[in-house]
């Protein structure tokens, strides 16, 4: 190994066991999957990185989202671990994004290999630690759990909503909030925000009423024990820094 090669692998490492994901100067290790276009293609420079962010960008879109919902993927698969980061909203939403889509992002995780997306499929079959922010003085929770293609068990009971909501605080305005996501296979997960547990499930599953995910359960059964992480583009401007995750034994 060269002397580059071994410094680029310890620059990989932090302390305490934690490896970050994110380089801060380019988007290595990580592919774009956006409506419409194939797996790899980052369209419009919707995922860029500037000031060691990595940004949600929508300056190439000629002013109109057209439900070009985004997710910007991690390389490898994950089972056991703890992954956390900084995330913070920006800016105006693009006019036509939808409503609840203001101040809204996600982390994505125990996701399907993006490779078997559709093109025009707008969520990978995964679970999701929902981001957002606030208005003022409304109260909106961040950290929720979102579940496209999946359900999850809550206090012995099989929930089939689409979104759960966190005991989080509320977030307004364009500050940095901290997320961390420590999930256990099949088993437990635990959503944080700036060190408060906000949220505990388990068994997060495929929903087999759901069309992108009944194939996914022909071939790997319906308890999901592992799977990619992506971070979400839902039509307004976010950004996202120093992304780490501590990867914990079966």
């Amino acid at each position: 190994m060269t002397t580059a090669a071994v410094l680029f692998v310890l620059a990989q490492s932090t302390d305490g066991g934690w490896t970050d994901l994110f380089n801060g100067r380019d988007l290595s290790g990580w592919k774009a999957k956006i409506v419409g276009h194939k797996f790899g293609d980052n369209f419009a420079k919707t995922f860029l990185v500037k000031d060691k962010c990595i940004v949600v960008s929508y300056a190439g879109y000629g002013g109109e989202f057209k439900n070009r919902f985004g997710h910007l993927f991690y390389k490898k698969l994950f089972k056991n671990y703890i992954f956390r980061m900084e995330y913070r909203f920006l800016g105006e939403q693009l006019p036509d994004g939808p409503g609840w889509a203001w101040r809204n992002s996600g982390i994505m995780f125990h996701c399907q290999d993006p490779k078997s997306m559709k093109v025009e499929q707008d969520f990978p079959v995964s679970a999701e630690y929902q981001l957002l922010g606030a208005r003022g003085n409304e109260t909106r929770s961040t950290g929720n759990l979102c579940t496209p293609g999946t359900n999850v068990v809550i206090d012995d009971r099989l929930v089939t909503q689409h979104c759960t909501d966190s005991k989080s605080d509320t977030f307004p305005g364009d500050q940095w909030v901290k997320a961390e996501l420590e999930v256990h296979g099949s088993g437990k997960v635990v959503h944080r925000i700036n060190g408060v547990d906000v949220m505990t499930y388990e068994q997060v599953q495929l929903d087999p009423n759901d069309k992108d995910a009944k194939p996914l359960i022909l071939t790997s059964g319906l308890l999901v024990n592992e799977g990619y992480i992506a971070l979400q583009s839902e039509s307004h401007p976010c950004e996202f820094r120093n992304i780490q995750i501590k990867e914990l034994g079966d």
